[in-house]
């Protein structure tokens, strides 16, 4: 029997997991891919992996083809310090500019979208490219970013007169929730041909993110010997990271979809969810996602 393909996110927001899957030896029973997360959600939904990272955009649009591990995303309550805009002018200003969109991210930038569209009113001109900042900002007013590129302009901006607004932060003073930006899913007949092996990658899993949790300034101080921030900085950014799929969480996922739904920015989200009003007292419609959300359990 092969050994399970899963995927593993190549930015410092994931560094913890691989560097608890390093120390448990996790490593020698499965095959890892790393990449960017567009293309390892690309790979999960096209089954050329089995278990992986997937952005919560993709996951919602194709929860029937998947299984969500329990308790394990990557999200903030908070700030996230890793997907940002960052602009030239302030965000209530964009209505009508040009607003370049990273190319690697797809919940970062329909995050985005939402929070300039309904949260601050504008209607900018998006397009998409590569998530290089000084070439976005070339053409564009503000620039969506995610991931390693994001955390550098976090710092870079400032002393470049320009502005940064953290999504994770918009998001929780908007809606009073935390934001989950990628769950762990498993392909269903992935997981219903091989139920033991899941269990032991998503055990393994959990060791490493509780092994690093316990060990954050020494995960930290082995990144800064190869990354462009030091011990302290890469301490304080692994801790505001959130790997955890809890209820808050969940309640979290289910309003970003239904906001998402409303919006219209997604039109095959939209065509997933169900405009009914919520049962009981609750008078915000309903997802309708919340019977399609099904976890993996042995």
């Amino acid at each position: 029997m092969r050994r399970p393909r899963v995927g593993h996110i190549q930015f410092l927001n994931c560094l913890p997991l691989y560097w608890g899957l390093m120390r448990s030896g996790a490593l020698i029973d499965v095959e890892l891919y790393k990449d960017s997360p567009d293309r390892l959600s690309s790979a999960l939904v096209r089954g050329d992996l089995d278990i992986g990272p997937i952005s919560l955009v993709e996951y919602l649009r194709h929860a029937d083809e998947l299984l969500l591990l329990p308790d394990l995303a990557v999200g903030s309550d908070g700030p996230v310090l890793s997907v940002n805009v960052v602009s030239t002018r302030s965000l209530g200003e964009l209505d009508g500019a040009r607003v370049a969109l990273g190319s690697t991210s797809r919940t970062g930038v329909l995050l985005a979208q939402l929070v300039l569209g309904e949260r601050y009113g504008v209607e900018p001109e998006f397009f998409t490219c590569p998530p290089d900042l000084t070439e976005m900002l070339l053409e564009a007013d503000a620039a969506v970013l995610i991931g390693d590129v994001a955390l550098r302009a976090l710092f870079e901006a400032p002393r470049r007169g320009l502005a940064v607004t953290d999504l994770g932060q918009a998001w929780r003073e908007w809606t009073g929730l935390p934001m989950v930006f990628a769950v762990w899913g498993v392909r269903r007949e992935f997981a219903a041909a091989h139920p033991g092996l899941v269990k032991d990658v998503h055990e393994a899993f959990l060791r490493s993110r509780d092994l690093c949790q316990a060990n954050l300034d020494e995960v930290a101080a082995a990144a800064a010997r190869w990354e462009p921030f030091d011990a302290a900085t890469l301490a304080s950014y692994f801790r505001v990271l959130d790997f955890s799929l809890g209820k808050r969480q969940i309640d979290g996922l289910l309003e970003f979809a239904r906001r998402v739904s409303q919006s219209g920015l997604d039109p095959r989200l939209s065509s997933r969810f169900d405009p009914a009003p919520s049962p009981g007292l609750d008078t915000r419609p309903s997802s309708g996602f919340e019977q399609r959300l099904e976890f993996f359990s042995l």
